[in-house]
């Protein structure tokens, strides 16, 4: 397998160099696990996605630049973004099959939704010493997911959320768990960031999965089942969530940043 295709797809992304970069690389069969990492670790973005054909859907993995992850939106939507918009998929939704159980992603237009499993959060009532520390602030309350899994802070201001500078080294040691900021914003129904240091992210540009847990959690509190949804980094990105039953819908759109061949042997 000395030569793959590349795509480099910016992700919940107005225009390139907005939103969240990932790197596909569409795979007839699959290689070595070492072979996958070390591609993801060379790409160093925050995911790199492999998908491989299986019948008449895919089998989807993803890769930070340290370890291979249970679920990633932004890499799932630049996926599929290649197969409709590269690879000629003609069908209008595309299917995988993935460590995080079926995914589908639908296109109408520019826009591609994501229908993702729903995450459920409960209250943590002591938050650990090593979070509080890496935030240098008193979150309002603060949950936690198993399924991600994320720790969730609810904070009491959008300006706390885009001023927020986190010691990442504390929050490096609630590994496994990632770091999730969020409140209600002025012109957004949710405002929100993501550190997940221990995994080779520091700050996640926009993030697809952590709003299966966000979507619901701020319905609930809003009264609403369609929220409109900010991720407050430097590159910054839009969402549009909905949660129906057990199932929470996050669209965006992608732009072609990169298109190309690698070279591992």
């Amino acid at each position: 397998m000395p030569r793959l295709r590349l795509f480099q797809i910016d992700a919940f992304a107005s225009e390139v160099f907005r939103g969240n970069p990932a790197a596909v690389c569409p795979l007839e069969a699959w290689p070595a696990d070492s072979l996958l990492q070390s591609i993801a670790s060379e790409n160093n973005l925050p995911e790199t996605a492999f998908f491989v054909p299986e019948g008449e859907q895919f089998r989807l993995r993803w890769f930070t630049p340290t370890q291979e992850v249970a679920l990633c939106g932004h890499a799932t939507l630049a996926s599929a973004y290649v197969l409709f918009r590269r690879l000629g998929h003609r069908d209008s939704i595309v299917r995988f099959e993935s460590m995080s159980g079926p995914l589908s992603v639908s296109a109408e237009g520019d826009l591609l939704t994501l229908d993702f499993p729903r995450v459920e959060v409960e209250l943590a009532p002591t938050p650990p010493a090593d979070l509080l520390a890496g935030l240098g602030l008193e979150p309002a309350s603060v949950f936690r997911a198993t399924q991600d899994p994320n720790y969730y802070a609810i904070l009491s201001s959008e300006g706390e959320v885009r001023q927020l500078r986190p010691d990442l080294e504390a929050l490096a040691r609630l590994h496994p768990y990632g770091t999730v900021v969020s409140t209600q914003g002025v012109e957004y129904d949710i405002v929100s960031r993501y550190f997940a240091p221990s995994y080779g992210i520091p700050e996640d540009p926009v993030t697809g999965s952590i709003h299966c847990a966000l979507a619901p959690y701020w319905g609930a509190r809003l009264g609403r089942s369609v929220l409109r949804a900010h991720q407050a980094s430097p590159r910054g990105g839009d969402l549009r969530c909905e949660v129906r039953d057990d199932r929470v819908y996050v669209s965006g759109t992608a732009h072609l940043y990169l298109e190309g061949t690698i070279h591992v042997a």
